[in-house]
């Protein structure tokens, strides 16, 4: 028998669920064989199923549920999943750790354009800045009133900051220049700073004037924000979650809003999420909502699709992911 020399390894495939930045395609597309969902929207479970099969690598976004169906449709050959995000709620992660799959994540290079996109919500909310807009492109600005569209006033307030890890933090430190009270509670070890001071979940509320969620979502954080919380929150205050969507009950905040108990809400992520066209809290005045925009900028995606890329190739060379969400896979 004539040999026809030796076999050529097979190149890794590995599927990208939606267009993500080239900074991240590019090193992905020298090493491994590519496939990118080309849609606007995300893939359906049903197609996600399809296009993952044979595949060694998948990189996901947050809309994307990778669970046992997804992993047992990739295969016995599936050796990492790499998310586009600092969440992983999308994730079976304890089911990827079990089948030894490392999960990547996209974390601290998102920080400071979230707290970028947190304080500008705050401020939108608390001058009533949307309003104003609508006012004039309306046609109903005729003259300068003294009593026309009053906020809330941002300079010596106070600052509640649900969830006090790299964003919350980095939301904190721009209070400083309002010379605001700084309040916070977060789970885990205290974070001992002379101009922030941690506090019960209770306390941040009764006190505080704004109240910025950077809490991650799990099922203990599921509704925290629910019909209680805004009845004890100060009548007034303003809440801004730039976090996860579930983790405020949206019919109770729509309650909050529509009593007048709360001043306003300004969110850049909701329940569900995108909110339909005809959602109770679109037609609220005092509610912004922006489209899940807190990484939006071309340095933090570009930056994002690195890290993604970078945990990808990582997971398929059989190294440590540099960022990695279940590490106990590697014990």
């Amino acid at each position: 028998m004539i040999s026809d020399g030796p076999r050529q390894p097979v190149t890794p495939r590995v599927f990208v669920t939606r267009q993500i930045p080239e900074a991240g395609l590019v090193p992905l597309r020298e090493r491994f064989s590519v496939d990118v969902w080309p849609g606007p929207l995300p893939p359906s479970h049903e197609t996600l199923r399809e296009s993952v099969a044979g595949c060694a690598g998948i990189l996901s976004l947050l809309t994307d549920r990778i669970d046992v169906e997804i992993m047992d449709a990739a295969g016995a050959g599936l050796r990492v999943v790499s998310n586009f995000a600092v969440g992983v709620d999308n994730v079976d992660v304890a089911e990827a750790t079990r089948r030894k799959i490392p999960v990547g994540n996209t974390p601290g290079v998102l920080t400071e354009a979230t707290a970028d996109l947190a304080w500008s919500l705050l401020m939108a909310a608390a001058r009533r800045l949307i309003e104003g807009d609508r006012y004039v492109r309306s046609g109903q600005w005729h003259t300068w009133e003294p009593q026309l569209l009053l906020g809330a006033e941002v300079h010596g307030a106070t600052l509640g900051v649900v969830g006090y890890g790299r964003i919350g933090q980095a939301v904190a430190r721009r209070a400083r220049g309002f010379d605001m009270r700084v309040l916070y509670t977060r789970l885990g070890p205290d974070t001992r700073e002379e101009w922030a001071t941690r506090v019960s979940f209770e306390q941040l509320l009764d006190e505080c004037d704004f109240v910025s969620i950077h809490t991650p979502f799990t099922e203990e954080t599921r509704h925290l924000f629910n019909a209680e919380a805004f009845r004890r929150m100060k009548p007034g205050a303003i809440l801004i979650n730039t976090a996860r969507g579930p983790v405020v009950e949206t019919a109770a905040l729509v309650d909050a809003l529509r009593s007048g108990h709360l001043g306003a809400a300004a969110l850049d992520v909701t329940d569900p999420e995108p909110l339909p066209a005809d959602h109770p809290l679109l037609r609220l005045d005092r509610c912004i909502v922006s489209p899940h925009l807190g990484s939006a900028t071309h340095a933090t995606r570009n930056r994002m699709a690195q890290m993604a890329a970078a945990n990808l190739i990582a997971g398929l060379a059989g190294e440590r992911l540099p960022h990695c969400a279940n590490p106990e896979v590697y014990r």
